[in-house]
């Protein structure tokens, strides 16, 4: 699906990828509904750039009832919606299971995989009476390869990932695409507005990894969603670990307890 000339809603739009995706839509012609929590990033944004094609919208996804609202407010302004990039998302503290508490847990799991499948439910009904739609869901690799210390956001981001291929297969009769993303490492602020302290995996000491930038990553989720791409290895990392686990998955848990164990212990 073009986007041009087309209205998408973009969550987590506030800042990282989800930012250059609302910059990048409007740039190719679209109509953007940039949804976050955060009113004073998004009213930054607005003001930035100063378009009657944008309209923000301050959400809490984790909350059935305000994404429910969300739809109406949306509808309201730009009267149909085309597309859905559910990009919004969140990290846990970087512990293991027995040390998180069940208030973490259930946060991660609210914002990441129940705001995701609110965000599908609510919209589609409607995108399944547009002429062409898309639905485009940003899992993780942490949703297919185990990382020791993010155990409960990789399960959130592997729900994602296994209902949006379902969904794929559900809608390939009718005139909504689906398109599952699976980004590697990202420079991103996801830590610090996920109020996540990374420990020395933040700090400049760390072992320094090649990043996918925001921009990139943008550019990438666009051209994904107008060529209906159904399964998008984001950075090659994400492509080199996929092939890891494919060849050997017994392997893929030790791979990365090995790199990560000073930081567990």
């Amino acid at each position: 699906m073009k986007v041009s000339g087309k209205t998408i809603v973009v969550t987590g739009a506030a800042g990282g990828v989800g930012k250059e995706l609302v910059l990048q839509l409007l740039a190719n012609g679209a109509k953007v509904a940039a949804v976050d929590i955060s009113e004073e990033r998004l009213t930054a944004i607005a003001k930035e750039v100063n378009s009657k094609s944008l309209s923000t919208h301050v959400c809490d996804l984790s909350k059935l009832e305000a994404v429910e609202g969300l739809f109406t407010e949306i509808i309201k302004i730009h009267k149909t919606v085309d597309g859905v990039i559910n990009n919004a998302g969140i990290i846990q503290p970087f512990i293991k299971v027995n040390e998180l508490s069940f208030k973490q847990i259930e946060f991660v799991m609210n914002v990441n995989f129940y705001g995701t499948l609110y965000m599908v439910k609510t919209f589609l009904p409607h995108l399944l009476e547009r002429p062409e739609a898309h639905i485009l869901n940003v899992s993780s690799m942490g949703g297919f390869f185990p990382v020791p210390g993010q155990a409960i956001y990789g399960a959130s981001k592997a729900a994602i990932k296994l209902m949006t291929e379902a969904l794929y297969a559900e809608l390939m009769p009718t005139n909504v695409n689906v398109t599952l993303v699976l980004p590697g490492a990202l420079e991103t602020d996801i830590a610090k507005n996920s109020n996540v302290d990374m420990g020395t995996l933040s700090s400049e000491d760390a072992p320094k990894m090649k990043m996918t930038t925001a921009k990139a990553a943008a550019e990438i989720i666009i051209k994904s969603m107008e060529k209906n791409k159904f399964q998008v290895f984001l950075g090659k990392d994400s492509k080199m670990m996929n092939l890891i686990y494919k060849l050997n998955p017994k392997a893929a848990p030790k791979i990365m307890y090995k790199a990560l164990k000073d930081q567990l212990e």
